[in-house]
């Protein structure tokens, strides 16, 4: 990886996420927070903070693929913050995450990266 790509939106916000991290750009000006990470425009300034991880579930959809996976869901979790992100709830049956579900996110380091994971709160 060279310099200009190290210091990309995406770069940092994966490096925050080695560190057990969700960081999101927040704008100065308006405190609206942006996910996923983006090149700010000219003019626009904005900081990295950290999110606190509590989020509710906004939109869920379960999977059923064919045995012997188990079905699993993917969900629209909303921030405290604001952002919006998809992933999955883990600790429950995947039929049994709901809207307006109550979630905290975990980062955990898997063998392809780090991965966000919610689990009920």
């Amino acid at each position: 990886m060279n310099d200009i790509e190290a210091h990309t939106p995406e770069a940092e916000f994966e490096e925050g996420l080695r560190q057990g991290k969700i960081l999101l750009q927040r704008d100065t000006v308006s405190a609206e927070c942006h996910f996923p990470p983006r090149i700010r425009a000219l003019g626009e300034a904005t900081q990295w903070v950290e999110a606190s991880g509590h989020g509710t579930v906004h939109s869920v959809t379960v999977l059923y693929p064919k045995p012997p996976r188990e079905p699993y869901n993917v969900a629209l979790v909303e921030l405290e913050e604001g952002a919006r992100l998809m992933s999955r709830v883990d600790g429950i049956a995947a039929g049994e995450v709901s809207i307006g579900m109550k979630v905290r996110a975990k980062v955990l380091q898997a063998e392809a990266g780090p991965l966000i994971v919610f689990h009920p709160d």
